[in-house]
């Protein structure tokens, strides 16, 4: 046993650690805010664990309604032994055994509570349980939850427990999204507490679950990065003080609605990919995840865009739980985020799910497009 690497391992910068180190920054601080924050990390362990054993019991399945076709089990009469049938007859016994354990365990059809709205009940539960919130905001729920009044608290979260749920299958990552706001002092919590500008976000944040799970905080002094540990069950510093690079190599869009593009949006792409000044064309880098796509942008710079279209005049992004949050976090670490009309921090929504463009990145590329609007703007 190694006790010298053992003893390093204890010294690492967890998140618990972080956010006591920021806390004691504030003397006047209750810890409040440290209590709410340790709540949505352990739903992020909880869904990160879910993710993993769906994504493993989905391609379990797959792999054992094959199996059950290849040898037989599945109601089908072979006539003649196949190569692939004959290498699994030719298995050992006790290998067969197992396999044989496990087909009976495999129910074809079988449908579990879907991710994203067990997510949903992880998040609600864990927050509410805090007894800091007063007003939880999901992308799931059609109305705001008014936390019973013997657990409020002062905070307001805005979240969507699970983006990109539809890719889980084909192994993309995936995430959380959230947001914190303060409400006033005194009196019921309402929608007023929730409809505010983004900038008066007090922290925002995203846990993306994929070959690894990284949970990136901005509490408005900087963003920094965390890596759940398996082993130890915590996050753990792994990225300090992210910064954005000033201007990035690649711009991230879905092509496959440029037909539906305005004009600045169009012409910004094609600048992306043939550039008039002599300079190299960016490189397209599209998931379809938004915590994965943003993630990317934000460690290699670059652009992010999901403009509005002819068939979403509004945008498609929701503003409260996916393009304030990103936009807080992006600001954070040195780029911009915008509308196509203003700063995305700067919109003020009228209901809980309303939707919006954004266009957010390194700053120099986000300077472009906002070139692009304004000239556009001009000759109107």
């Amino acid at each position: 046993m190694d006790h010298n690497a053992d003893a390093f391992r204890t010294d690492l910068m967890t998140i618990t650690r972080f956010v006591l180190n920021e806390q004691s920054k504030h003397p006047e601080s209750r810890g409040d805010f440290s209590i709410l924050l340790s709540h949505i990390v352990l739903g992020c362990k909880f869904v990160c664990s879910a993710v993993n054993k769906t994504t493993y019991c989905s391609q379990l399945n797959t792999c054992l309604a094959g199996l059950a076709k290849l040898i037989g089990l599945a109601g089908e009469t072979n006539v003649q032994a196949s190569e692939e049938q004959m290498t699994i007859l030719s298995l050992s016994f006790s290998t067969h055994w197992l396999l044989l354990c496990l087909l009976q365990h495999y129910v074809p059809g079988e449908e579990q509570k879907k991710l994203d709205v067990l997510s949903n009940e992880v998040f609600v539960k864990a927050l509410v349980s805090s007894g800091r919130t007063c007003i939880l905001v999901s992308e799931e729920d059609e109305d705001a939850i008014i936390v019973e009044p013997s657990k409020r608290g002062k905070y307001c979260v805005v979240f969507d427990p699970l983006d990109g749920s539809s890719n889980i299958d084909c192994g993309v990552s995936i995430g959380t999204i959230f947001g914190i706001y303060m409400i006033k002092d005194g009196g019921e919590p309402s929608l007023e507490d929730v409809l505010q500008p983004g900038k008066n976000m007090l922290a925002a944040g995203y846990c993306m679950y994929g070959s690894s799970c990284t949970l990136v905080l901005s509490a408005g002094s900087g963003v920094n990065g965390f890596t759940l540990d398996p082993s130890l069950g915590e996050f753990i510093l792994t990225h300090p003080d992210i910064k954005i690079p000033k201007k990035g190599k690649i711009y991230s869009v879905n092509e496959g609605n440029a037909k539906n593009w305005d004009g600045p949006t169009a012409k910004y792409v094609e600048k992306c990919k043939f550039p008039t000044d002599g300079s190299s064309a960016k490189s397209l880098r599209y998931i379809g995840s938004m915590v994965a796509d943003v993630h990317r942008t934000l460690l290699y710079g670059g652009i992010f865009l999901y403009p509005a279209d002819k068939k979403s005049p509004n945008g498609k992004l929701r503003v409260l739980y996916e393009v304030f949050p990103m936009s807080f976090l992006m600001e954070q670490a040195g780029g911009q985020s915008f509308t196509g009309k203003e700063r995305s921090l700067d919109l003020v929504p009228k209901k809980i799910h309303e939707r919006s463009p954004i266009f957010l990145g390194s700053y120099d590329d986000v300077e472009e497009i906002k070139a692009l609007y304004a000239a556009e703007e001009k000759k109107a």
